[in-house]
């Protein structure tokens, strides 16, 4: 008789908070509405794509279009359906049940959850009381463990606390002693400047994700891209399923990328609407700490979250935390007049 596995019966699905509120700011999306200039090419985009034919299994000209946004090399960009759909590839490539991932417990969960269905073994390291990564302390896990991947996001998700390049660098150079493949997850690096994407081809253990999900506004695309040096490029190429990328999804992720003073004009304004928002909350007298990307991590304020829901307002309940979004002035303002009148309670 067939029976699950106890790893696949031990899998939690994906339970994202559904139905309609009038403040959404629990999934870290823009806020920023679509352009005329930017609906037009898509519009565009879509009357000459001729869906009867498969998409370009390599995604050239939107490689070529993110190449040029993001200040590196098309040859050494592949595109995928989301970045969580390369995170799949990479733990389904380079995991098993003989293998090992190194992650931090403060971090993007899905990390563990690829892994977890290869069978493999994870170890989390835990960050300093402060959530900050203790790199010391990392180097000597990366030495003891000797891990096949080691990956993390930076800006964190869910903390927004921004790791520096040398310490980065510090990471790549002790995961390379150790045989280590490093996946430096920059989805929220458009918000920061700390990307190592212009150092890609110095290093053969490190692979770069970024998304058009968050800074560009299109998470409804799905559509991310996998960074690497030419070997480990010609390894995701080769790994990835053919056509991934849907042929609508290429068209108009080029089409996006093709008008960087828009995508700049965006970033700048969620970065002050992050910066306004994180000032606010501290007045409120609410521990933030970070705010590097979209979003602000709240310390021991998950006593809000349910209260917030009740009155049309979502955000991101974590363990005993809140992860708010950054919104637009109005939302912001709903969000810190209703913690202020809960407070006043």
């Amino acid at each position: 008789m067939f029976q699950l596995s106890n790893t696949i019966k031990n899998l939690v699905p994906y339970d994202p908070i559904m139905g309609d509120f009038a403040v959404r700011l629990d999934a870290n999306e823009s806020f920023i509405p679509m352009g005329d200039a930017e609906q037009a090419a898509i519009l565009a985009a879509l009357t000459t794509t001729d869906l009867r034919r498969y998409p370009d299994h390599a995604a050239t000209k939107l490689c070529q279009a993110a190449a040029a946004f993001y200040g590196t090399k098309p040859g050494l960009l592949t595109a995928f359906n989301g970045a969580d759909e390369a995170l799949f590839v990479l733990c389904s490539a380079f995991l098993g049940a003989d293998k090992t991932l190194l992650c931090y417990q403060a971090d993007f969960s899905m990390y563990r959850f690829y892994a977890q269905v290869t069978g493999a073994n994870i170890v989390q390291l835990p960050k300093r009381d402060d959530y900050t990564i203790d790199v010391d302390a990392t180097i000597n896990a990366l030495r003891e463990h000797k891990p096949a991947l080691f990956m993390f996001s930076n800006p964190c998700n869910p903390t927004s606390i921004l790791l520096g390049m040398d310490d980065v660098r510090r990471l790549i150079h002790a995961a390379n002693e150790t045989g280590t493949l490093l996946v430096h997850d920059e989805a929220y690096m458009d918000f920061a400047d700390q990307s190592l994407l212009d150092e890609i081809e110095q290093y053969s253990n490190l692979i770069i994700l970024r998304t058009l999900s968050k800074a560009a506004g299109m998470a409804g695309l799905r559509l991310g891209f996998a960074a690497a040096n030419a070997e480990l490029t010609r390894a995701l190429r080769a790994l990835k399923s053919p056509y991934n990328v849907g042929a609508l999804t290429q068209a108009i992720g080029t089409a996006i990328l093709c008008q960087p003073q828009r995508l700049t004009h965006d970033i700048t304004q969620i970065r002050k609407s992050c910066d306004e928002l994180a000032t606010s909350l501290r007045e409120l007298g609410l521990q933030v700490i970070g705010s590097a990307a979209n979003f602000v991590f709240v310390r021991d304020a998950a006593q809000y979250f349910e209260p917030l829901k009740q009155r049309g307002i979502v955000v991101r309940c974590l363990g005993e935390h809140l992860r708010i979004t950054a919104g637009s002035p109005e939302e912001n303002a709903a969000v810190l007049g209703a913690l202020l009148f809960l407070q006043k309670k």
